[in-house]
């Protein structure tokens, strides 16, 4: 399956769930998209553990084959399963440019990478799902940091997360640790993928 790339903001209603967790989808119109959006019937067990998967998968922008293997990669590391999945999708390279601030979302945040504009630590990566460790530096090229979507996304930066942090002067990122599970997703309850993946 190809990674969805069509309205975020129709996904966003359908799960009811804001998925560039600035909450503006659900502004004007709370209810599902479509002639019966606000009909909608009440949701299965595995219905609500599909919806749970759905909303961290389209969060990152992930296709299902990543997602899955990213979950198995999960299980094999010590501590809560569900817990270290969201830290493994946290540690993704578009999603940390988009942490950062130097992106207003995540789809943003991918092409600076796909267009070879980030490096890390000084090595230019054109990879998004490229895992970061922390500790790691981030830069943006001398080109990008002229842009004027760069620019807009860190001005409208209200707050920035405590594991990363950005260097003004140097343009620089750095990923000082793995996030807390308090940090992040907070709307998400994690132990439905893993019952989801499991079931």
């Amino acid at each position: 399956m190809a990674r969805y790339t069509g309205p975020s903001w129709k996904i966003s209603r359908r799960l009811k769930y804001s998925i560039s967790e600035s909450g503006k989808e659900l502004g004007k119109r709370p209810y599902a998209p479509g002639q019966h959006g606000q009909r909608r019937g009440k949701l299965s067990e595995y219905g609500i553990q599909l919806h749970e998967k759905q909303k961290v998968r389209f969060t990152y922008g992930v296709n299902e084959k990543q997602f899955r293997k990213t979950f198995n990669e999960a299980k094999k590391m010590p501590g809560k399963q569900g817990e270290n999945f969201l830290f493994l999708l946290e540690s993704r390279l578009d999603n940390l440019v988009f942490r950062a601030g130097l992106a207003r979302t995540r789809r943003q945040a991918r092409q600076l990478v796909n267009h070879g504009h980030v490096y890390v630590d000084k090595k230019r990566t054109d990879i998004p799902s490229y895992r970061v460790v922390p500790g790691q530096l981030i830069t943006l090229s001398e080109k990008a940091q002229k842009f004027d979507i760069v620019k807009d996304a860190l001005e409208a930066l209200v707050t920035r997360p405590e594991f990363v942090s950005f260097d003004d002067n140097k343009f620089e990122v750095t990923y000082v640790r793995l996030p807390e599970r308090g940090e992040i997703l907070s709307e998400i309850k994690e132990n439905l993928i893993v019952e989801y993946y499991n079931r």
